[in-house]
């Protein structure tokens, strides 16, 4: 620690405070050109200043031992290899945020895993297991922690599941890269290696994978799979209910000829009260809205909606000039102009044949009577994204004037009734049986506000693994059982390596081992020891679906127990995982303005 710090000084200094040094212990002569020096009281001259202070035979040794301690400070000083010290703190840094990170969630992965309680600024509780979630809450400040944050989310966006498993796989990527950086082993080669493992993993996958064919008759393996992706979350005591809401809401969205799934027509609406039992798939779209008046009719059939985005008041100038009233005759005037104008857009709604105004802004009161005289239904208020939704289902065209409202431009609605919450005044609108019937609501009732967006989050989840069966019909099977024997795979491979990557090799399938003995020790089991079973079983049998048996079933054949995972998923962790590692690994400084501020 002490050779560090000098070496740390040093890199921090010039040559010159070097000599200075050399110079009032070794008592070598002062350069004639340093004037300050030569006249000082302190100038060396039998020796340096603090040898002056020792007898002769001590000065001896002392001065050839730190003749050479400085000198060989002076040449590693000077050597290339550590030109910048910090690399060494720098590199441990990273690796310590990328682990600390990976340690928080590792608690959480798996069927038996925990939840955290994160606290907002604002006093807002929310209990998760997800990881995305979990990261975004953090207070993070450690550049390298970001990072891993941003993987999370990068998960989140680009599969939907899996951002806990890969961040853990990156905290053990880390660890590993850690106990190779000891044994002398460059960065670089480090992160090529990983790279090219990450390579042999991901064909390895494509080996073991199987075939996942979608079929609108048979849902039920689609819905196991829902189950699989649920059973780790809160709702999961009702969780064979929400995996078949999940599947019949993307399948009802799904075009199975091109592959794809439009997330855009399903929507995800809470409401405090009632039973996550109470939950529903609703076929139309769910508006947190009521009709404008209370004695308007609760209940709606063969509807024809007008979707507007003008609001329903008299026109206003476009200019800063103002209107005087100055008499009672000016001020009836504007009256009867105002109610014209009113009767006007009114008569203009009932001449095109709707028989529900869906209006994006407010109206006063005035209007609002005027509506109800006339037999006009209407709604205000109506945020922009759920105008969009409702034209989507409706198959309506939104009008920004009332002059363009023609027929045509009108949707159509089976049902349009208004629900009740128990003794509250909440009340929402039902848009059913629409023109477009692929437009879904998925409807989530709970105790409170915290389990809702739980609930949110874990059928989001779903969604997304389902979608991802219907886009790439192959899975690979969870449970630790794909990691086991990629890291099999890895392990053999390293040892067909002449060159120094098949440490790297080596490493990587060892990180991957950390997956199955997570999820072996959230569920109280012995890590270790499961994790022997799986692989010597994957090696005899020949078996990749066996890992980790978490709920205590009685079987590790993770295909028995319908434990399935999509390919696409498990690809994308390993990848995400290993360019972040690779990109932390290339990284040995870190510079801020506060370092320039300071000189550094």
């Amino acid at each position: 620690m002490a050779d560090v710090k000098w070496r740390m000084f040093f890199a921090k200094n010039d040559t010159n405070s070097l000599k200075f040094i050399l110079l009032m212990f070794l008592g070598s002569p002062i350069p004639k050109t340093n004037a300050k020096m030569r006249n000082s009281k302190w100038r060396p001259r039998n020796g340096g200043y603090f040898l002056q202070k020792m007898n002769s035979g001590f000065r001896t040794t002392v001065r050839r031992y730190y003749s050479c301690i400085l000198c060989l400070l002076f040449i590693s000083c000077q050597n290339s290899i550590i030109d910048n010290p910090f690399h060494i703190f720098a590199t441990s840094s990273h690796i310590l945020a990328a682990r600390s990170i990976a340690n928080t969630l590792k608690t959480s992965l798996g069927p038996k895993g925990l939840d955290k309680m994160l606290v907002s600024s604002d006093g807002d509780v929310t209990v998760t297991n997800d990881g995305a979630t979990i990261l975004k809450n953090m207070d993070v400040d450690h550049e390298i922690a970001k990072l891993m944050v941003q993987l999370s989310q990068s998960q989140d966006d680009e599969i939907g599941d899996g951002t806990t498993g890969v961040v853990v796989l990156a905290g053990a990527l880390m660890e590993q890269a850690e106990q190779l950086l000891d044994k002398g082993i460059h960065p670089i080669r480090i992160a090529d290696g990983f790279e090219l493992a990450a390579q042999c993993a991901n064909k390895h996958l494509d080996t073991i994978a199987e075939a996942f064919p979608v079929n609108l008759k048979d849902l039920e393996p689609l819905i196991k799979t829902a189950m699989t992706t649920l059973g780790s979350k809160i709702i999961n005591k009702c969780h064979r209910q929400m995996a078949e809401i999940a599947v019949n809401a993307v399948m009802a969205v799904a075009d199975l000829e091109t592959r794809d799934v439009n997330f855009e027509l399903i929507k995800l609406e809470g409401k405090v009260g009632g039973r996550l039992e109470d939950t529903m798939l609703v076929r139309g779209v769910v508006v947190d809205k009521d009709f404008s008046h209370p004695q308007m009719p609760k209940r709606l059939e063969n509807v024809k909606l007008a979707i507007l985005t003008c609001p329903f008041e008299p026109p206003k100038p476009k200019t800063k000039h103002k209107l005087d009233v100055t008499s009672v005759e000016d001020y009836r005037a504007l009256r009867e102009y105002e109610r014209e104008k009113f009767t006007q857009m009114v008569s203009q709604v009932k001449q095109a044949g709707a028989t529900l105004a869906i209006c994006q802004w407010g109206f006063d009161d005035e209007a609002n009577h005027l509506l109800l005289q006339e037999h006009l239904p209407a709604v205000r208020w109506v945020g922009g994204p759920e105008i969009e939704l409702i034209a989507i289902a409706t198959g309506g065209r939104i009008v920004p004037r009332f002059e363009e409202l023609t027929p045509d431009k009108l949707g159509y609605a089976g049902v349009v009734r208004e629900l009740t919450f128990g003794t509250t005044k909440d009340r929402m609108l039902v848009i059913e049986e629409c023109k477009n019937s692929r437009a879904v609501t998925i409807f989530i009732r709970g105790g409170n506000k915290m389990i809702i967006e739980e609930a949110k989050r874990s059928i989001h989840d779903a969604l997304c693994a389902v979608r991802n069966l219907v886009t790439d019909g192959r899975i690979v099977y969870g449970g630790g059982a794909a990691e086991v024997s990629c890291a099999l795979a890895c392990a053999a491979h390293a040892d067909k390596i002449s060159t120094l990557e098949q440490y790297a090799f080596r490493a990587f399938a060892d990180a991957l081992e950390a997956i199955p003995m997570a999820l072996a020790e959230n569920a109280g089991l012995s890590p270790v020891d499961a994790l022997a079973e799986a692989k010597a079983r994957q090696l005899t049998e020949s078996n990749s679906s066996l890992g980790i048996d978490c709920m205590n079933v009685g079987t590790t054949d993770m295909k028995v127990q319908n434990v399935i995972e999509s390919l696409k998923s498990k690809q994308q962790q390993i990848l995400l995982a290993t360019q972040l590692v690779k990109m932390i690994l290339k990284i040995d400084d870190i510079r801020s303005p506060s370092d320039n501020a300071m000189g550094g």
